[in-house]
């Protein structure tokens, strides 16, 4: 089985290493979700097999009943880094992308409750669609992106990344003062409001857009999956 990789829009590949997701960094989804944006990043991980790439299966296991849709821009890791500044965060990151935090609600709730990590809940198998990713190397600097996620042709969500509570820069700084960052590590950088239930047989549309005049022939990124 070949180890999971990110696919670069120019034909580039790199492996992919440990996942590091947000929660709360959107003030509308941290109170649609019952809570405030926390006083420091409340940070989850993914093992690297979660990745499924676009046009691919999400698989709600057996022991759950309450699959949930989470879209975000992710941050790709370019070079083995810490104790990275915010204002040097831009030079250790190799792209961004476009991700699904797919999550087992009703798991998440109960380990909440009982005060048990998120592990299953937001880390099974194929719980981490991605995009393809853009190169960094095509912006001036971090860019804002507009994000839309449509369930079976119905918009869900829609906002952009300039929302967040936490930018990237600030979340690179947090995360590299914590852990040593590597090459193929990403950041999913948190939701905005709208999340919501998905079944089997439903088909999951995001778009990612740029914002407008960073650079020339801007393009959007696509991810589709389906949910089995």
């Amino acid at each position: 089985m070949p180890h999971p990789h990110f696919l670069f829009t120019d034909g580039t590949t790199l492996d992919a290493g440990t996942i590091y997701g947000i929660g709360k960094n959107y003030a509308a989804h941290a109170r649609e979700m019952g809570g405030e944006v926390p006083a420091s990043p409340m940070v989850f991980l993914k093992p690297p097999a979660a990745l499924v790439q676009s046009g691919g299966t999400v698989v709600c296991p057996p022991f759950s009943t309450n699959l949930h849709h989470e879209v975000e821009m992710v941050v790709v890791i370019g070079e083995d880094c810490a104790d990275i500044s915010a204002d040097k965060a831009q030079s250790v990151i190799a792209g961004y992308g476009l991700g699904l935090d797919m999550t087992l609600r009703d798991l998440q709730s109960a380990a909440k409750q009982q005060g048990s990590p998120w592990a299953v809940a937001k880390g099974f198998r194929t719980s981490a669609p991605i995009s393809r990713i853009l190169p960094a190397s095509l912006f001036t600097h971090i860019p804002d992106f507009e994000l839309e996620l449509s369930v079976n042709s119905v918009v869900r969500q829609k906002s952009s990344t300039k929302l967040m509570e936490r930018s990237v820069a600030t979340l690179v700084e947090y995360l590299s003062s914590v852990f040593t960052l590597r090459k193929g590590d990403c950041i999913y950088t948190g939701t905005p409001e709208g999340v919501g239930q998905v079944v089997a047989g439903d088909v999951l549309e995001a778009r990612m857009n740029p914002e407008v005049g960073i650079f020339a022939g801007a393009q959007a990124l696509l991810l589709s999956v389906t949910i089995a």
